[in-house]
């Protein structure tokens, strides 16, 4: 597998992970090629990562080795950060900042690590995240390639020209295409309109050993946050998880708190993330003179599932979401989530689970958050969180999903 991403921090970090695991499980051996700018990087039991350093943009990189425990070392790091469609955590670096001197060297690098891969392993196929850079770098190899459309990717094609001939020679050379939603479809359609016979149609899944029901108290959760009990005490919580990005929507939720806040004060708002909005988001609070919202930072995975735990409800305000697999984790520990009527969110959020509003719609937000308050006033909580987690668990957990993707593997290997 190759990612343009570390394996946490962003959607098709968690969804390379998901499928590595679960793969390994079921006796396959994985090796996940990905860009990293720290030695203690995130390691999978029984996945074998080749990561391709790259310089944090707070220590660039001049000369100075640093050695992970395996023996890997920094000491080559590219001067850089490694690049990202809107932004990651651990970078703000965008596509459209890469110089040319600096594509070379990106390129060069991630060559380098697929040349190596191959001659060790020999692999039997090779799984490109995102229809872009580096699958690109992989074709014409004689092995199999298969994609997964993330969507951010898709709106690189559209707002990078100078990028496009990536994106189409790794089109060109898989032999499918994984689509995560229904609007991605659509996306594809419009710009492959020729390929349409490569598209599969298969959901994005989650880990169920990671995201599930427990029994936390706000207490020993929000304490971590130095948040203090007078503040979340008889409070409903609303929860925003995800990158700080400007199509996520968070400046649209800042103006629905100002406006919810001011009807129903009994409710704090907590915003786990970090990306290049962070600065403009924390102005604009203050500006509004907002009193209940926390930003929280970047929230490790393990911590965020605590989070969806002690949440009343789950809010993703985005422009247009590819998919929105931090709705399906909300759910998956049985919070309900309201979500835009946009992009792959309609695919699976309904009243069942939650409600869909209109985006950039920050009146409309507001209230569905406060009738959603009201919903769960009026309901048995318990007997409903447990309905939304059961929802998630049938439908979406990975390894109910595993075995579409191995069949389309050995299909893919069959027909080469």
């Amino acid at each position: 597998m190759i990612n343009h991403f570390p394996l946490a921090g962003s959607g098709s970090g968690t969804y390379t992970r998901n499928l590595a695991v679960h793969l390994t499980a079921l006796g396959h051996e994985v090796c996940v090629i990905l860009p990293e700018n720290t030695d203690d990087y995130e390691r999978v039991e029984g996945v074998r990562l080749h990561p391709v350093f790259f310089a944090p943009e707070d220590e660039p990189n001049e000369a100075g080795a640093v050695s992970d425990a395996d023996g890997t070392t920094m000491a080559d790091a590219i001067p850089f950060n490694f690049p990202c469609f809107t932004s990651h955590p651990r970078s703000t670096m965008t596509f459209a900042d890469l110089n040319e001197a600096q594509l070379a060297q990106y390129t060069r690098a991630f060559t380098r690590a697929i040349d190596e891969e191959i001659a060790a392993d020999k692999p039997d196929i090779v799984h490109g995240q995102h229809v872009w850079i580096l699958p690109a770098l992989a074709a014409g190899r004689g092995i199999p390639l298969v994609l997964t459309a993330h969507g951010t990717d898709l709106m690189g094609y559209n707002k990078w020209p100078n990028l496009r001939s990536y994106a189409q020679t790794a089109m060109d050379a898989c032999s499918a295409v994984i689509s995560i939603s229904k609007d991605n479809c659509q996306l594809l359609g419009e710009i492959w309109p020729d390929q349409q016979d490569k598209v599969v149609m298969m959901r994005n899944g989650y880990d169920p050993g990671i995201m599930y029901p427990e029994e936390l108290t706000r207490e020993e959760v929000l304490g971590d946050y130095g948040i203090a009990p007078d503040e979340y005490e008889a409070r409903n919580i609303v929860l925003f998880a995800g990158k700080l990005a400007h199509f996520k929507g968070v400046d649209i939720l800042l103006e629905a708190v100002k406006e919810y806040e001011t009807e129903e004060p009994a409710t704090l708002t907590l915003i786990a993330g970090d990306g290049d909005e962070r600065d403009a988001l924390h102005a604009q609070a203050e500006e509004l003179g907002l009193q209940t919202v926390h930003f929280l930072g970047n929230v490790q995975i393990q911590k965020l599932r605590r989070l969806y735990n002690i949440a009343d409800v789950s809010l993703v305000p985005s422009r247009r979401e590819p998919f929105g697999l931090v709705a399906i984790e909300a759910m998956a520990c049985g919070t309900p989530v309201i979500a835009t009527n946009q992009g792959g969110l309609p695919d699976f959020v309904n009243e069942s689970v939650g409600a869909l509003v209109e985006p950039e719609n920050a009146h409309d937000l507001a209230q569905t958050i406060l009738r959603m308050l009201e919903r769960l006033q009026s309901c048995d909580v318990t007997v409903w969180r447990k309905e939304i987690a059961s929802y998630a668990r049938t439908h979406y957990a990975q390894d109910m999903i595993i075995k579409e993707l191995e069949d389309l593997y050995r299909k893919a290997v069959g027909s080469a």
